[in-house]
């Protein structure tokens, strides 16, 4: 049988967060051509819609691509997309995306086929396609950075659940009183464990201001307040991953985002968890840090393209299939 002919053309990326917009160009054989990162709009809404479409263009413009070949965009976002109204959901650090069909929008901005997900999953699929993934068919891609997300995959597959809010583990309630109104907005976990929250524990005892690269930075030359600090995050990220193994049971845990790919942190939590739990799975950091998102994105786009080679889990299209 005479080998279906593979297609051509270019894929566009993007992953969305609440500070930072990286986006990239690449072909369907999935190397990259262009890619960028630029600060996220305080607009949010229609204002981040036209600034990705406005960045893609000007990608495809800067490799030489005609603008007619790049055949789809795939988009991470933080919050949940609803296949209903093209809305994202639970999206606290990205302004109007909940009163705004995104999908809808986008698609008719760039003038192809558009899929949206979560940025977690994206990395999750970034990490199936390129990471610490590759070997492994049951896994979960933890982030915790600026918030905390879970992407989840399951016999290859990613799961979403009956909302697409499977892994939304920022919700959780462990790290922080649940029931207070406070914590209830990014959730008990991320407010005990996002990046705002490592830099207060170390302000709290410390009495300095430090971000949180500074508090790794001091940790790494002996400062005892910081090593406690970052110990106190490996602890209330190994309740996570135990709970999360007890109910999903995954071969590896893999941590990323820009506190969770920190190496420093991995054996920490592994100590944690095997402190709590005699059932451990592997725990892992992140082979592409902060590329996850969006080499997951590049991966998905792929996909939407034609470009079937098993590396890709199956997500939402454009028109919400």
């Amino acid at each position: 049988m005479a080998a279906h002919p593979r297609p051509s053309g270019y894929v566009a990326g993007v992953d969305l967060g609440g500070t930072k917009l990286r986006a990239a160009l690449a072909d369907l054989d999935g190397l990259v051509v262009s890619e960028q990162v630029q600060p996220t709009d305080p607009r949010g809404g229609t204002a981040v819609a036209a600034q990705i479409d406005t960045l893609l263009r000007e990608l495809a413009a800067r490799a030489g691509v005609d603008w007619s070949d790049v055949r789809a965009s795939a988009i991470g976002l933080p919050g949940v997309p609803d296949p209903a109204t093209g809305a994202i959901e639970l999206s606290p650090n990205v302004s109007d995306l909940e009163a705004l069909d995104v999908r809808a929008e986008l698609t008719r901005r760039l003038g192809h086929p558009v899929v949206l997900d979560n940025d977690v999953n994206m990395a999750a699929a970034g990490e199936r396609w390129l990471g610490s993934g590759r070997t492994h068919r049951h896994f979960v891609f933890v982030a915790v950075g600026t918030g905390v997300g879970m992407g989840i995959v399951l016999n290859g597959e990613l799961v979403r659940g009956a909302r697409g809010a499977a892994g939304e583990i920022s919700y959780l309630p462990l790290g922080t009183d649940p029931f207070d109104p406070g914590n209830q907005v990014k959730g008990a976990l991320e407010e005990a464990v996002a990046g705002a929250a490592l830099a207060a524990r170390y302000r709290a005892v410390s009495g300095e201001q430090a971000s949180v690269p500074d508090v790794f930075d001091r940790a790494a030359a002996g400062d005892p307040v910081a090593l406690a600090a970052i110990d106190e995050e490996a602890r209330l990220i190994a309740l996570a991953v135990v709970a999360v193994t007890a109910v999903l049971d995954p071969e590896a845990v893999i941590l990323g985002g820009g506190i969770g790919s920190r190496t420093e942190l991995v054996e920490p939590v592994r100590r944690w968890v095997a402190a709590l739990s005699t059932g451990v799975p592997l725990i892992k950091t992140s082979l592409l840090g902060d590329r996850a998102g969006l080499l997951g994105a590049v991966a998905v786009a792929r996909r939407e393209a034609g470009v079937h080679d098993g590396t890709t889990t199956s997500f939402q299209t454009a028109e919400g299939r």
